[in-house]
């Protein structure tokens, strides 16, 4: 059982005696656990079972969510209080001098004059030093003053502390120092007292030099530990109340999951999104469907993630993680503020409507949810436009109210634009598609893609009611909204293997240009990446995992010389054992540096060096099976049974309306095709066909969308 809490929707997605069950309900913001166990309601009401028999029955229980994101969006934290090597106090707040910047689009950094630095997480009297030092290599300079620490401590606990934030300089080295303050704050305050403080170390959160990226790592760990252990413990005593006595697993942004007592705060951001992307290089394998760009548009916001042909998914290092540049593995997506419940505002600067970021949410939702919204969003302008049935939205289990709908549009946007409640509904459409579409051709022309070379999944509750306007901005001839496209990412937190990664800031040189030597200390080499391999191994087994079971990959960064750029290689051999394994070592990292800047562009002359080691320790899960998902040839395909209805429906770039056939999901078999316009409906999403495309039906509940 896998669970995906959004912002708006929770998406659950159930396999059962080889049966897939995919349902939905709205978050529960206050209570969490009622909106997943509304949810899993309906899935155990399809299997005809009890929620205890469920639980009690299935192997695992798996948790993605967006709830850490919103945590720091709304800036819901404890008051953080931090320790780090004296002299070094002003390096959080200084923020490498462009703190301002992170986080914000390229024309955000260019407007300096307004410029604004995002609100600390941790105010500056709050930042105190100690005395100690360790140096590069992590030798000692200067003893731990452990009479010092005790008393910058207590002042930090009488200014109101709630949690003590270590970061020292070079503790990645060597983390004598930081392990040590954690003793003297645990004699300090014993976690068996109510006075108890939790401690982060930075050594523990990040493991790769830079003690600006790695302070704001613990830092944000930090501030969101007590709001995701509150929140993640509940949905587990939720599970325990249920007759569940596994531990729950968590999604990790790192592309894997570990249980909850593994599980980083820092690590579940983006988890929702991520599991999404996963899911989709699980699909694009399967299906052989080459180069695939994965889009999640849900109620809150639409995110873009890139899969090349062979699987290969795109890393950040380095992610920005609201306005906060941090130092932990990530995988690369985008996130726009556009979805189904994205707010539509007059912009009085350009004289046309603005379409998030701003989001209604699940409370109070769209106007036409009758839920106390009075804003005009998406999803109102989708229902005035005719593509929604007000009667049965959600499978009926959400009446819509048009006439609320239409009332919000008009009274928010029809004076200030001069125009009709429709053609203001469809300036809402044709804004919204346009804002993800410039995502998506940026986000791809910037990693040097083409987006005609790729096939566009659609997914999400409201991906494939948008994909054929997006698509159509973009040149893309191909959607593919895929089996259980409503909660997909849910399906991709059930695809997930258990995974940690430990990672290791070094100065190694593989190849000096100067003395034209290769790197022989194979001891330090080996030693290290068994280090790293057994920190991963024992995450493992405290998990009960028997070692015999735990795989490992091994990553290095390199670069040349002291250039700036950064390459990562995967190294097939894990131990040197002469110069050949290091020839072969330096020869991996040509060939990837010359796919990633041009074949000639490899620099050796200057130098080879490595700047971090990392393991990844995971072990493989059974995952879902996807059948052969290819459209029908077009000889082949089927004409599609007599539609259920027409409605009147308005499109981009049509005057007036066009009357468009119903059909139900459910009785378009495969092969099947149907001409736009035309509106497909099931009980978790619309496929919205527009005029000038074709629906083609698939195997296992996968739709195409193919240019006519």
């Amino acid at each position: 059982m896998s669970v995906d809490i959004g912002g708006t929707f929770t998406d659950c997605f159930v396999v059962w005696d080889g049966k897939y069950i995919e349902e939905k309900a709205l978050t529960t913001h206050h209570n969490l656990a009622l909106g997943f166990n509304e949810a899993l309601s309906k899935a155990y009401n399809v299997l005809g079972l009890e929620l205890e028999d469920i639980l009690a029955g299935v192997d695992s229980v798996r948790y993605a969510t967006t709830l850490g994101t919103n945590a720091l969006i709304e800036h819901k934290g404890p008051r953080i209080g931090m320790l780090v090597t004296a002299g070094f106090e002003a390096t959080v707040p200084l923020s490498r001098a462009r703190g301002y910047g992170e986080g914000l689009d390229d024309l955000g950094k260019q407007d300096l004059p307004n410029a604004s630095r995002p609100a600390p997480l941790v105010l500056p009297h709050m930042i105190r030093g100690v005395r100690e030092r360790l140096d590069f290599e992590g030798r000692l300079v200067m003893r731990l003053d452990e009479d010092d620490v005790r008393v910058q401590i207590r002042s930090l606990v009488d200014k109101g502390a709630e949690i003590i934030v270590v970061a020292l300089v070079n503790s990645v080295v060597n983390p004598m120092h930081e392990e040590r303050i954690e003793e003297i704050l645990l004699e300090e305050y014993p976690s068996h007292l109510l006075g108890a403080i939790p401690v982060i170390l930075s050594h523990q959160v990040a493991g790769r030099k830079g003690e600006y990226v790695r302070a704001t790592s613990a830092i944000v760990d930090g501030y969101l530990h007590s709001t995701m252990y509150h929140a993640l413990s509940a949905l587990e005593q939720n599970l325990r109340a249920h007759r569940y006595e596994k531990p729950m697993l968590v999604i990790h942004n790192s592309g894997g999951m570990a249980q909850l007592n593994s599980t980083d705060a820092l690590q579940t951001i983006h988890s929702g999104p991520v599991s999404g992307i996963a899911a989709s290089e699980h699909l694009a394998m399967q299906a052989a469907l080459g180069n695939v760009v994965a889009t999640d548009m849900g109620g809150t916001s639409y995110d873009i993630g890139i899969v090349v042909e062979g699987g290969i998914k795109h890393y950040d290092f380095n992610p920005v993680v609201d306005r906060w540049l941090v130092s932990v593995p990530m995988v690369h997506l985008v996130t726009l503020g556009a979805g189904g419940g994205s707010i539509a505002s007059y912009d009085r600067m350009y004289e046309t409507v603005k379409c998030g970021p701003e989001s209604a949410g699940s409370d109070p939702g769209p106007a036409c949810y009758d839920r106390g919204g009075m804003r005009p969003t998406v999803t109102d302008a989708d229902l005035v436009l005719g593509y929604l049935d007000p009667k049965n939205y959600a499978g009926g289990s959400i009446s819509l109210n048009p006439r609320r709908a239409a009332a919000a549009i008009e009274d928010a946007l029809c004076d200030d634009l001069d125009c009709s409640t429709i053609d203001a509904a469809m300036l809402i459409r044709q804004k919204v598609d346009d804002n993800m579409a410039n995502g998506l051709f940026t986000e791809m022309r910037a990693r040097g893609y083409d987006p005609k070379d790729f096939t566009m999944l659609a997914y999400g509750g409201n991906g494939p009611l948008h994909c054929c306007g997006i698509a159509q901005n973009l040149g893309i001839n191909k959607i593919l909204a895929p089996p259980f496209s409503s909660v997909f990412s849910a399906v991709g937190a059930g695809n997930m293997h258990q995974l940690h990664i430990h990672e290791r800031s070094l100065y190694m040189v593989l190849y000096d240009s100067n003395s034209r030597h290769i790197y022989d200390d194979y001891d330090r080499f080996n030693g290290i990446v068994e280090e790293l391999k057994e920190a991963g191994t024992q995450d493992l087994i405290r998990q009960g995992i028997p070692r015999e079971q735990i795989l490992h990959s091994l990553e290095l960064d390199m670069r040349y010389g002291n250039q700036l750029v950064q390459t990562t290689a995967v190294i097939p051999v894990h131990e040197l054992h002469g110069p050949a394994d290091v020839m072969a070592m330096i020869s991996q990292f040509s060939l990837d540096y010359g796919k990633r800047f041009g074949e000639g562009s490899q620099a050796p002359e200057a130098g080879i060096r490595i700047n971090t080691i990392r393991v990844a320790a995971y072990v493989r899960h059974e995952t879902v099976q996807f059948e052969d998902i290819k459209p029908a040839a077009p000889a082949r395909r089927k004409a599609p049974p007599a539609p259920k209805s027409t409605r009147k429906c308005y499109f981009v770039g049509h005057d007036g309306p066009l009357d468009t056939p119903v059909w139900d999901r459910a009785a378009i078999e495969p092969g099947v095709q149907v001409a736009g316009p035309a509106v497909i409906a099931s009980e978790v999403t619309t496929y919205l066909v527009n005029p000038g495309w074709n629906f083609v039906s698939a195997k296992q509940g996968a739709s195409w969308f193919l240019r006519a």
